[in-house]
């Protein structure tokens, strides 16, 4: 069975995302578009679009055009959105990366995406030239100033008319976000300018910010979640984003409190702190009338406990990267709100659940494996025809890996998952990327790696080690010689030794075995 969104469908302009994004800036040129949270440093509209315009020009004079690739390396800021609008408007493509990536991992997204240009901020630097020494990139930016970097000034090219691009939304690419998909080491993710122009659309349809609203820009913006739904949409509504480079409580309520905020878009971990923290009690949060939570699953309790202290709604959506994010959203005046559902599908959007063993569809009100199909899925994988046909079928299906069930009033409800990926605070680690390094160890013979129920995070990576005859270590080293090896949302945080890791008799890690031994220690 084909559901489809109860919504009509939307239409999409055939614009480029810049375009489309800040085609009404200059009605209101000296609105506050991004203020910066730490230092209330403020670019209005009329100073983004312009900044774009100069910007757009300094990247033509170095060479840098239609389909070349820039590397954003840097914690959310309000030139930002400067360069990565000012990337898309002269074809470029962006891609977004984790600041707290080691070299190591920017090296590989370097390389794969076949990035010229990169631009971080001071603290980052060591590691940025690192890696783009190693990848082979042009030349590195800092938003600032640092030794050995180019200012990001000198991109502005104030009096210079920026060129005119011929630009095919359908078809060229705007973004290339990184994900590990529904399996192995983290992919390239083909968005077109149209796919995110109606992922915009979509999200709007069913929940868009006033244009007199000012939200808060704590969502990276190198994420699908925050570069869509904040970065992208809440400036095309004409919002004013105020930007946290990183999540500080005591920070986070007070600019909630100043800037009256009444929609909040989080993930899990934020919520919960929301919901137990004492801080909350010494900040008027009242303003706040909807929270909307994404990238990860949102315990029922959590949610609760949060909507009653604040007296708010509080909702969930869902998406994936590979989807530009969104497909089902929660509105937040539906007239029966479901904490434990994630919503209906967003317009434009088709869904099937179909059992994983057979690709047939299920019975109705039985769990499947969800697909999605609609403008905002994907082009596919960079460089990975295998990964892209197995996600991507030929009718334009995407396989997402989540089971998933629907209700009798249409709201989609995640159950579980097909792919083994971990969500640790809304951040997909992949156990295949981690059993590689724990194998690397002297004292490992092997090493599966499966999720493991948090409270906080969702999901904490777990490994189960099988040491080497005559060998030891123990569980806080094993813990210490991963952290060294990636970023800090990958680091396994609970060991457990085991005689054997359970395998098929292809050699596959039966990693829902592991899966099954720890929920029943758990019950």
């Amino acid at each position: 069975m084909i559901y489809r969104s109860p919504y009509p469908d939307v239409e999409i302009p055939d614009l480029t995302l810049p375009d489309f994004v800040l085609h009404e800036a200059m009605k209101h040129p000296s609105k506050p578009a991004l203020i910066d949270g730490p230092s209330g440093r403020t670019l209005t509209y009329g100073q983004l679009a312009g900044a774009v315009q100069q910007v757009v020009a300094g990247l033509h004079q170095r060479g840098f055009g239609k389909g070349d690739v820039f590397a954003i390396y840097s914690p959310n800021l309000p030139e930002y959105a400067i360069i990565f609008f000012a990337v898309a408007a002269v074809g470029g493509i962006n891609t977004t990366i984790n600041p707290l990536y080691t070299a190591d991992e920017l090296t590989h997204q370097l390389k794969d995406a076949g990035a010229r240009y990169l631009i971080t901020v001071p603290p980052f630097l060591d590691k940025a030239r690192e890696a783009a020494g190693r990848a082979g990139l042009e030349e590195v930016f800092v938003f600032g100033q640092a030794e050995g970097a180019t200012p990001f000034t000198d991109l502005f090219r104030p009096g210079v008319m920026a060129p005119h691009v011929e630009i095919d939304p359908r078809r060229d690419l705007v973004v290339l976000p990184y994900s590990s998909g529904t399996t192995g080491l983290p992919k390239g993710v083909m968005l077109t300018h149209r796919n995110l122009v109606a992922n915009i659309l979509q999200t709007e349809a069913v929940e868009g910010l006033e244009p007199d609203e000012t939200t808060i820009g704590i969502l990276p913006f190198f994420h699908i979640y925050g570069m869509t739904v904040i970065l992208s949409m809440a400036l095309h509504q004409g919002a004013t984003v105020v930007t946290m480079p990183k999540f500080e409580l005591e920070l986070f309520l007070r600019l909630i409190q100043e800037h009256r905020v009444r929609t909040l878009f989080l993930v899990p971990p934020i919520i919960l702190a929301l919901a137990r923290h004492p801080l909350v009690d010494a900040y008027d949060l009242s303003s706040v009338e909807t929270i909307t939570s994404g990238a990860a699953p949102l315990p029922e309790p959590v949610a609760r406990a949060c909507s009653e202290r604040l007296g708010c709604v509080v909702k969930q959506g869902y998406g994936m990267t590979e989807t530009s994010p969104v497909t089902h959203f929660m509105p937040r005046d539906a007239a029966r709100l479901t904490m434990t559902t994630v919503g209906l599908a967003v317009p434009n959007t088709e869904f099937r659940l179909v059992d994983p063993a057979t690709g047939d569809d299920v019975a109705e009100g039985e769990p499947g494996e969800l697909w999605i199909r609609g403008p905002q899925v994907m082009q596919g994988y960079l460089n990975n025809e295998a990964a892209t046909r197995r996600t991507l079928d030929a009718e334009g299906w995407l396989h997402t890996g989540d089971i998933a069930q629907v209700d009798a009033d249409g709201q989609l409800r995640i159950v579980d998952r097909v792919k083994e990926l971990i969500k640790y605070k809304g951040f997909q680690v992949a156990p295949a990327e981690l059993e590689a390094i724990l194998q690397s160890h002297p004292a490992v013979a092997d090493a599966a790696v499966i999720p493991s129920p948090d409270e906080e995070a969702g999901e904490v990576p777990k490994a189960f080690v099988q040491l080497k005859p005559g060998q030891s270590a123990t569980e806080a080293e094993l813990m210490d010689y991963v952290a060294e090896r990636v970023a800090p949302h990958k680091k396994v945080r609970r060991v457990a030794f085991i005689d054997q890791i359970p395998k098929s008799a292809s050699g596959k890690i039966l990693r829902r075995e592991l899966v099954r031994r720890e929920r029943e220690a758990m019950a």
